[in-house]
């Protein structure tokens, strides 16, 4: 006959308790508690029993969700930390899931504005999950994502501030699934920790910047001030991610697309960067012949079983884990910088004058490129489509015949950095660099650009 005294006790395995408490719930003898230790394997706080009042019932093992927490008899783990790494489904690795395309029918051009030829963009590149807080002059493009998402079987969120917005992005993003959100300035700034973050734990994600006139909250007037903060500040630590500047309501479309493609490609955010005047510009918008129907990564924490060994993260405490997380980075970022350069140029085959402009200051230059040419005057555009990494191997080709650049931006002298940093890391020199700069939700016009160019031709002359 079997006695108290015989009843083999529940060995608890810390490693292997997540502190549910359905053990406590379960427990005639109320010896078992909630601890107050966090296990440093787990991270979790496992549960504490009293084998003093312990009566060996078996009742706890029975109501353990866990396998192996609690036990009649214990047994040594080889390696815990398998429990939480890529081995925890059972050595399976998950496969992804590769997304398709779907042919979308022929149609007529749409007249969009900027703003909503981006969120179009977006539904097209296969985004459903949009999060975001009001700020003008980007709002247009999360109010229709708030229409259309309900009946596409999404989710837009108005989240309570721009710092919840870039945590949920991080969440969803690392589920693998496409996200988004429209912002400005101000309220980019608020996301900058969040950015690091998610540049760190590599989850893909795309922010558009509608950028509008600064320090503070400023005003919501066309600016391109950002530049440095999208190319050098996206938080702390050594943080890059692509970023694209369009210069039409149909660019706003395809960089959108194009930016949900290398933010998976490099697990990386994107940001998409117009001035403030794009986002609220209305122009043609041509459908493209294809939209995406996205998979699942291998990698994503996506809450079935065969993710569940996979770990979205940005910490690492030891320095020696963290430089060679940095050093992983890096290499990504001169991976992009080599594949990802992109530029457009007008009439700069033969220019000796060559303007370096992006998004709407680009097509004022182009109109004032269009009349010098007219007057004779050898002047061209060169338009970097990425801010960063800096087209510099497209510049290059241009410079055996250009001997003034001029540097036309709404900002103070923030894309003209980029250049010269840019310039200063080729080995490149001998143009001169001439500037035409408006701040504070101004932006350069096509006089004033003819005027800046005559006068520089005047100089050399």
């Amino acid at each position: 006959m079997t006695t108290v005294k015989d009843r083999p006790k529940p060995v608890l395995l810390p490693e292997l308790c997540k502190g549910c408490g359905r053990c406590i719930e379960a427990c005639p003898k109320h010896c078992i508690t909630l601890g107050e230790e966090i296990n440093q394997t787990s991270g979790l706080v496992p549960v504490v029993i009293d084998y003093d009042v312990c009566n060996g019932c078996g009742l706890c093992i029975s109501a353990c969700p866990e396998p192996y927490g609690l036990t009649t008899d214990g047994y040594e783990l080889e390696d815990p930390a398998k429990l939480f790494g890529a081995a925890a489904h059972h050595g399976r690795s998950p496969a992804a899931v590769e997304g398709r395309t779907l042919p979308l029918p022929k149609c007529e051009p749409l007249v969009l504005k900027g703003n909503y030829a981006a969120a179009v963009g977006a539904l097209l590149a296969g985004c459903r999950h949009v999060f975001g807080y009001p700020i003008t002059p980007s709002t247009e493009g999360a109010e229709l994502m708030a229409k259309f998402l309900p009946k596409l079987d999404g989710v837009f969120m108005q989240a309570v501030s721009e710092v919840a917005t870039v945590n949920h992005m991080y969440g969803c993003g690392g589920a693998g699934l496409p996200c988004m959100t429209f912002t400005s300035s101000p309220g980019l700034s608020l996301m900058l920790e969040g950015i690091s973050y998610m540049i760190g734990a590599e989850v893909p994600a795309v922010f558009v910047n509608v950028m509008r006139g600064g320090p503070g909250l400023g005003n919501i007037g066309p600016s391109q001030a950002d530049i440095k903060l999208l190319c050098r500040g996206l938080g702390h630590g050594n943080t890059h991610a692509i970023v694209l500047a369009p210069s039409t309501p149909q660019e706003m479309l395809d960089l959108t697309m194009e930016a949900f493609r290398l933010a998976f490609k490099y697990r990386n955010p994107v940001f998409v960067a117009p001035d403030g005047y794009l986002g609220q510009m209305t122009g043609r918008v041509q459908l493209p012949e294809e939209m995406i129907v996205p998979g699942v990564p291998s990698w994503a924490v996506f809450g079935d079983e065969v993710h569940r060994g996979n770990l979205i993260n940005s910490i690492y405490l030891a320095e020696t884990d963290l430089h060679a997380h940095n050093e992983k980075l890096q290499e990504k970022y001169a991976l992009i910088t080599a594949n990802e350069q992109r530029a457009t140029t007008y009439r700069a085959e033969d220019a000796k004058v060559l303007v370096v402009a992006a998004s709407t200051p680009a097509r004022m230059a182009k109109s004032a490129i269009e009349h010098l040419r007219q007057e004779g005057h050898k002047v061209g555009l060169f338009s970097p489509v990425t801010l960063w990494p800096f087209p510099i191997d497209a510049l290059r080709a241009q410079l055996d015949h250009v001997e003034d650049i001029v540097v036309v931006e709404a900002s103070a002298g923030q894309l003209e950095d980029e250049l010269r940093l840019a310039l200063s890391h080729a080995g490149l020199a001998g143009v001169r660099i001439h500037n035409l700069r408006r701040m504070g939700g101004l932006l350069p016009q096509e006089p004033e650009i003819r005027e800046r160019i005559h006068a520089i031709i005047a100089e050399a002359a």
